[in-house]
């Protein structure tokens, strides 16, 4: 019981540091949250943290065990009601919209395509209710053994586009995607520049981007190939090289330059959303319930010192 009382005080010591953190920034504006699941798929265990932290905004994913796009819509109204309630906005809804092999042009293909249709009208109903104009979807996954191909890339766009007038009155955020089609920002600006929709931007993921081996760093070089104006969210974490490949780390304990990046974009007008998507899970409390939250509160102290200095 000490020993729990003694963990309860410095949890509770850090999100008061966190909130005056907050408070201080020059910034104090700047949208910044988390992915909700990442703290916990209990909606009301992660309404209370970002609310403990001072932070405003989440993006949905999963909430109590599913997608929210396979809840049914009582469950995401419910949702809705308890970030209300902690004051929390939702930023974006993440979807699994497009996560998929590109499909055949046959009639399986079509079946494919028939499901996603129905998937995107699941997740703008759930958009409304979240009371957000943006989705979070993906250009279709390189199948194993895949390479990208000026074809595949044809039928991508047109199918973006479809997806785009569909969609109309909310933002597709297309996010840049380890083992997509859309994975680094060479490749984000190639579809940006070939789908002219402007409910068509970037769920822009530096870190992903970073993962392709023997590509350009995703910062500076990677961000000077974008439009600024068409990115519409943004993923903040860090990586690090291990072993020959990219692997997840704590804020401030990998190579990725955050202040660099944020600077740049706050000074290319940059005006929307940031989440904190840590995907590094601390080793010190792994095999705990609360490992994913644990893990997100060390990478958040650090962001915040980020921004302090952007």
């Amino acid at each position: 019981m000490a020993s729990l009382t003694r963990r309860n005080l410095l949890a509770a010591g850090a999100a008061a540091l966190t909130v005056r953190r907050l408070a201080a920034l020059p910034l104090a504006d700047i949208k910044l949250g988390v992915t909700s699941d990442e703290i916990s798929d209990d909606v009301p265990v992660a309404a209370r943290f970002l609310r403990e932290h001072g932070l405003k905004w989440a993006e949905v994913r999963n909430i109590w065990g599913k997608y929210n796009t396979e809840q049914p819509i009582e469950k995401v109204k419910e949702a809705r009601g308890i970030f209300d309630e902690h004051g929390i906005q939702v930023s974006i809804e993440g979807t699994g919209f497009f996560k998929i092999g590109l499909p055949g042009e046959g009639a399986e293909g079509q079946r494919a395509l028939d499901r996603q249709w129905a998937l995107l009208d699941r997740s703008l109903e759930r958009a409304r209710v979240f009371g957000t104009d943006k989705l979070r979807i993906f250009t279709f996954m390189l199948n194993k053994g895949e390479q990208p191909s000026e074809r595949s890339y044809a039928r991508i766009y047109e199918l973006t586009r479809e997806a785009a007038r569909r969609a109309k009155g909310f933002r597709l955020a297309i996010e840049t995607i380890g083992g997509g089609h859309v994975w680094t920002a060479e490749q984000a600006a190639a579809l940006l520049k070939n789908v002219k929709e402007d409910n068509v931007g970037l769920t822009w993921d530096p870190n992903n981007a970073a993962q392709m081996e023997g590509s350009e760093p995703p910062f500076p070089n990677g961000y000077r190939r974008l439009e600024p104006a068409r990115i519409f969210h943004v993923h903040l974490r860090d990586y690090k090289h291990e072993g020959g490949k990219v692997v997840w780390a704590a804020v401030g304990d990998g190579e990725f330059d955050n202040v660099g990046q944020i600077r740049a974009l706050l000074k290319d007008g940059y005006k929307g959303t940031f989440t904190l998507e840590t995907h590094w899970r601390d080793p010190k409390s792994k095999g705990q319930p609360d490992n994913a939250m644990r893990s997100t509160e060390i990478s958040l102290r650090e962001m915040l010192k980020v921004v302090e200095r952007v």
